[in-house]
């Protein structure tokens, strides 16, 4: 359980009143706000050679809104809108619920005992477009506005990671901007970069490739010059998206150790990065089966073209979105 620092959410607790010179305090029950709307940006894990400890948030948002009202029925109720409805409705068993309900639980709170959560989804499931840390985010800050954000962003983080298992989606969604993450024993340590204004096309393949599918395929061990080629890149790809570079990106935005591999399991997939490769610099987002070009803005439309064509000509149907790099993590209103 995670120690609130002596309070109790929801609590009688001490409020400071000054009476004639003198501080005094009276006890007040803590009034929090019952409705929120939370916004969560998509992730692109990885950027070619950082695997797992890489992530840069985006420009495309899933909006949650919570409300607790003694007029509601009793219990939570789901529902979404936009992408993966016909997956996410008809169930209040899903991700963002989960993890809105494990806040509670690890904060020692009970849930209000009604609850709705409505969903508008901008970000495709199983895209490689942080969709799972998006929810996972999504609710564990929608549960810690409920209970007046007793949470700081690190210990966010700390439970995110646990629940996704890794950090470099989640890391981002929380913080904005790109984020190196890494995991030392049970702490997360991140750090974020801002970034300038970045052109991305993205190319989403109509492909059914989930993560665990994705990392099923990859090797059990790699070797040093593989490593070494990876960890060299990982660093100059930080600078060059910190700076700007497209120069630099395009030549080190590079990776031996994942994208080999899950790039041939992806239908087109391999003729599809080289198109963005001919454009800027080209990475698979996450585990895929997504891919991502970092071009000028004057080359996103040739970008998406080849990149589609490239998919279609594979017999794969696809869509494709330009956006930008968002400097903001998750954020509540």
């Amino acid at each position: 359980m995670i120690k609130l620092q002596g309070k109790k959410i929801g609590a009688i607790i001490p409020v400071p009143v000054t009476i004639c010179g003198h501080e005094y305090y009276i006890m007040s029950k803590r009034q929090i706000p019952t409705m929120h709307i939370v916004h969560i940006p998509a992730t692109s894990a990885n950027l070619g050679p950082g695997f797992d400890c890489l992530g840069l948030a985006l420009d495309i948002w899933n909006h949650i809104h919570v409300e607790v009202s003694a007029s509601f029925e009793p219990g939570l109720q789901f529902n979404a809108s936009g992408e993966g409805t016909g997956l996410l409705n008809g169930s209040t068993d899903n991700l963002l619920t989960r993890s809105f309900l494990h806040l509670f639980e690890i904060c020692g709170q009970k849930v209000p005992p009604a609850v709705k959560i409505f969903t508008e989804n901008s970000i495709p499931l199983s895209s490689g477009l942080g969709s799972s840390a998006a929810a996972i985010v999504g609710g564990l800050a929608a549960a810690n506005a409920l209970l007046g954000n007793p949470l700081t962003e690190t210990k966010l983080l700390k439970v995110a990671t646990a629940l996704e298992g890794h950090p470099d989606n989640v890391a981002p969604a929380l913080m904005g901007g790109l984020v190196a993450s890494v995991c030392r024993g049970p702490e997360i340590i991140a750090r974020r970069f801002d970034l300038p204004p970045l052109t991305l096309v993205i190319v989403k393949p109509d492909v059914d490739l989930p993560t665990k599918v994705a990392r099923s395929v990859l090797p059990e061990s790699v070797s040093r010059t593989d490593a070494v080629f990876n960890i060299g890149r990982a660093v100059l790809v930080t600078e060059a998206l910190r700076s700007g570079d497209l120069s630099l990106l395009a030549q080190v935005m590079e990776d031996k150790i994942h994208q080999p591999y899950r790039l041939r399991h992806i239908p087109g997939g391999e003729a599809a990065y080289l198109a963005a490769q001919s454009c800027g610099a080209a990475a698979l987002s996450g585990a895929g089966p997504s891919i991502v070009a970092f071009v000028e803005p004057a080359a996103a439309e040739k970008a998406r073209g080849l990149m589609m064509t490239a998919f279609g000509e594979a017999g794969v149907g696809c869509r494709a979105f330009v956006t930008h790099p968002s400097q903001k993590g998750v954020w509540t209103e």
